[in-house]
């Protein structure tokens, strides 16, 4: 077997990552290869280590651990198969496993290659791994192996940010999060007006477009209108690469229906929920979610298929 190959049979496609990264070769390979750095970038772990080796000329071998939340921890370890340098592309090959119950990886191997460029190094990973629990693990891993490749393509770009532009890892997790919350409430807020009030229980936002001045024969078309709109925003604001034109698009919508219906519509001021505060609200998460959006790590900026040779 060549150094990097897989030996494990395939049962889904193996995962393919690529990153360009503009940092120096050793600076990248100290950050991928220091357990103590590569926990930090890697959103897949939480603890790594070295066990110590009693020659040079053993394999490296290494625990593992991810938390996945309520108390979970899954644990596995790993060997480094080898590795070789050819005209400064360098390439790591590794093995691993877990022999915790609690994990869907029985086996896999992969590698890891650092190839030169002239706009930097291509960081590449490809790895395919064995499922347990049989014919479960195996229709388990139709979920889980979209969500591990997107996991591995999130870090990739992590760990450019840090070498590149000095962003902390830990910072740009915390980021993220805020962001997606923000972001998310924000789009589940216009995906809901757009759907149950305007779709599934149209007549109170009639009367509303009515009493706001909309003609009675053009109110239930309007409605419909808006539904459309806002169904667009919402799932525009979670599928956008960047979000940020339709956050500005999001605040001045939100203010204008603000201003205008509080004008139409008086007593609505006075009213629970009503349209001011709802709409500050928005404004709020909007600005929220801009903000964080700097030097955010993105899966998509990552390659997910090996180019055609």
């Amino acid at each position: 077997m060549r150094l990097g190959e897989s030996k494990v049979p395939q049962v889904g496609r193996p995962i393919y990552v690529e990153r360009l990264i503009s940092a120096p070769m050793d600076a990248l390979w100290n950050a991928t290869q220091s357990p103590e750095d590569h926990e930090r970038w890697d959103l897949r772990f939480t603890e790594i280590s070295y066990i110590p080796r009693a020659t040079d000329t053993e394999p490296q071998r290494f625990l593992y651990a991810t938390r996945i939340g309520f108390g979970v921890r899954i644990a596995g370890e790993g060997e480094s198969v080898g590795t070789a340098e050819r005209n400064g592309d360098r390439t790591s090959a590794l093995r691993f496993w877990s022999d915790d119950r609690k994990s869907l990886i029985q086996k896999g191997s992969g590698y890891w290659r650092y190839a030169p460029s002239a706009a930097g190094i291509r960081f590449i990973t490809q790895y395919d791994y064995e499922t347990r629990f049989g014919i479960a693990g195996r229709a388990l891993d139709l979920g889980f192996r979209p969500l591990l490749g997107w996991a591995t393509a999130w870090s990739f770009d992590r760990l450019r940010l840090w070498l590149e532009r000095g962003a902390e890892p830990a910072e740009m997790l915390e980021r993220s999060i805020v962001h997606w919350i923000a972001r998310g409430a924000l789009a589940f807020i216009w995906l809901y007006h757009g759907i149950v009030p305007k779709l599934l229980a149209q007549a109170g936002e009639i009367d509303l477009s009515e009493r706001a001045g909309v003609p009675a024969s053009l109110a239930a078309t309007f409605v419909i209108g808006a539904a459309v709109l806002e169904i667009a925003l919402g799932l525009g604001l979670i599928a956008a690469r960047d979000p940020r034109p339709l956050l500005a698009l999001s605040s001045a919508l939100a203010i204008g229906l603000a201003l205008v219906t509080s004008a139409r519509i008086p007593e609505l001021v006075g009213a629970p929920f009503q349209p001011i505060t709802l709409g500050v609200a928005m404004v709020g998460l909007a600005a929220v979610a801009f903000r964080s959006y700097y030097q955010l790590p993105g899966a998509r900026n990552c390659l997910r298929k090996a180019p055609a040779k």
